[in-house]
């Protein structure tokens, strides 16, 4: 007779799985819950303590670490020595496995001390599901409930070609998977309660686990295939509540290009989460194409826009509070490709379901935290930093000239430099009263972003006169301020650190404009 053990934390499934196991002439062992669950259902069970004759110990930390389970598993059936050896020890074979693991990510949380979370590490099951995999030519290794139809279906019919192997792979991604989460646990500062800080040192190994999202249109070009793969495990509301959790209300399906704009302009809008007052960013490839915060979205939204309606087209436009109907509707007239909000009012969603293939993207929004990794892939590895600070504390802050900002200036300064780190190096954003006026973005020199920024106002009729500028890192050269003085910029916001920072406070004072130093560079390439 064939024989199946059965160890489950989710028993999806379970019954119905274990009664057609029987009904196909199967004997079942099973441990603890499982067994419990079994039977109750009516469905003969075996406990696994009767298999290895010793009972459960230390609250079941022990129960099937045993070789009457694992020589079961491990036998070679084509093996004369394997089965000689098996027969000796009075074992039997045993010819499937379905094994899912205590649910550590679901569970666990940086916050949860170590005590409690090791209680949840799984030791048994993966032990076991490494042995059938390990023999998946003799035995079936399963951990997926979605799997339990496909493996009656084969036992019924007969196996279709690669299933085992299928079935193995699945078990060392989902083992490896659960591995990486609990060495997560204790990179994210295992048990050291809310709001510690982490070390800022990087792992000496990386393992990334990821499960497939969704398939994407395609990738950065349509020849290209492309799929959105989320972190498994991640914790909840690392940044503008992970893009994995959002949810997709109307529209096309997304494209490789469209999430990486999504991520771009969450980011943006990320700088004001939480905040009363209305803040709406326009992303064009990667990089804001106008911001602007106001009392009303609608009102955001009609000063961002008049910051480069040209590029506009065809954005992806972000806010940081419900939309509601009456900005809809003054959107309706510009055509976009995505629109994400924490949440829409039900008449703003009728509005902008009118354009077929508008995405309209629901996301929760947070600030990025620090622990999140960034990662850049090049030839054969990865580049791996902390994700930008979406946060700006200015205690390092200090003014450098002569002159130092009104307080109408320095609101202009803070507005500016939230906006600036969203931007493609060299940055240069010009604004004033919480309205981007130029942006220039991913220049070779410094000089030339603030070039185009001062050209992108002045094709839009927008005035510079008393504006403030911020720029992502130092000016290497006082060209720079030189053109922004010469625009109308009054006051300045930026790192500091150059050794020309003298000549550069010098051309600042000359042209009587209020420079801040940052102390902190804001590069985004």
């Amino acid at each position: 007779m064939a024989r199946a053990l059965l160890s489950v934390s989710d028993k999806t499934g379970l019954v119905e799985f274990g009664r057609a196991l029987v009904e196909l002439g199967w004997e079942l062992l099973s441990t603890g819950g499982t067994a419990a669950a079994l039977r109750q259902a009516g469905v003969a069970v075996t406990d696994v303590s009767a298999v290895t004759g010793h009972p459960e110990m230390m609250d079941g930390r022990v129960k099937t670490l045993h070789p009457a389970v694992h020589a079961g598993l491990l036998a070679r059936r084509d093996n004369p020595e394997d089965l000689r050896a098996l027969g000796s020890q009075g074992y039997q074979l045993i010819d499937l496995v379905a094994v899912n693991l205590y649910p550590f990510t679901r569970t666990v949380t940086p916050d949860t001390p170590i005590p409690r979370a090791m209680e949840l590490v799984d030791i048994g099951g993966p032990s076991m599901l490494r042995s059938a995999a390990k023999n998946h030519r003799f035995v079936l290794p399963v951990v997926d409930p979605a799997d339990y139809a496909r493996v009656l279906e084969a036992l019924r019919s007969g196996e279709p070609e690669g299933l085992r192997a299928e079935l193995a792979r699945k078990v060392f991604e989902h083992t490896s998977t659960y591995d990486a989460a609990i060495a997560e646990y204790f990179r994210a500062g295992a048990g050291a309660g809310a709001g510690a800080s982490t070390s800022t040192e990087l792992p000496d190994r990386l393992n990334l686990t990821l499960r497939r999202v969704q398939a994407l249109r395609y990738g950065e070009n349509p020849d290209q295939a492309a799929a959105f793969y989320g972190e498994v495990g991640a914790p909840p509301g690392v940044w503008g509540g992970a893009l994995p959790s959002l949810e997709q209300l109307h529209g096309k399906e997304l494209s490789f290009n469209n999430l990486l704009d999504t991520e771009a302009a969450v980011t943006a809008v990320s700088a004001w989460a939480g905040e009363a007052t209305a803040a709406c960013v326009i992303m064009k490839h990667n990089t804001p194409c106008g911001v602007a915060l106001a009392a009303s979205p609608a009102e955001a939204w009609r000063r961002a826009l008049e910051t480069d309606p040209v590029s506009a087209f065809g954005g992806v436009v972000a806010f940081n509070v419900e939309l509601d109907g009456a900005t809809a509707e003054t959107m309706a007239s510009t055509f976009l490709e995505i629109v994400v909000a924490p949440s829409f009012a039900a008449d703003a969603l009728e509005a902008l379901r009118r354009k077929k293939n508008l995405r309209i993207l629901r996301l929760p929004l947070e600030r990025a935290g620090v622990d999140e990794l960034d990662m850049k892939r090049v030839r054969g590895g990865l580049l791996v930093q902390q994700r930008m600070r979406m946060s700006f504390p200015e205690e390092d802050w200090r003014v450098v000239t002569r002159r130092p900002p009104s307080e109408r200036e320095l609101t202009d300064l803070r507005f500016a430099w939230r906006v600036v780190a969203a931007v493609k190096s060299n940055a240069i954003v010009i604004a004033r009263d919480a309205q981007t006026l130029g942006i220039g973005a991913g220049q070779t020199s410094r000089v030339d972003s603030s070039r185009i920024a001062v050209m992108k106002a002045a094709d839009q009729g927008l005035e510079l006169r008393d504006s403030a500028l911020a720029s992502d890192a130092f000016f290497p050269f006082r060209d720079g301020v030189d053109a922004a003085a010469a625009a109308g910029v009054r006051a300045v916001i930026q790192p500091g650190g150059s050794v020309r920072d003298e000549e550069v406070i010098a051309a600042a004072n000359e042209h009587g404009m209020a420079m801040v130093f940052t102390g902190r560079r804001l590069f985004r390439h």
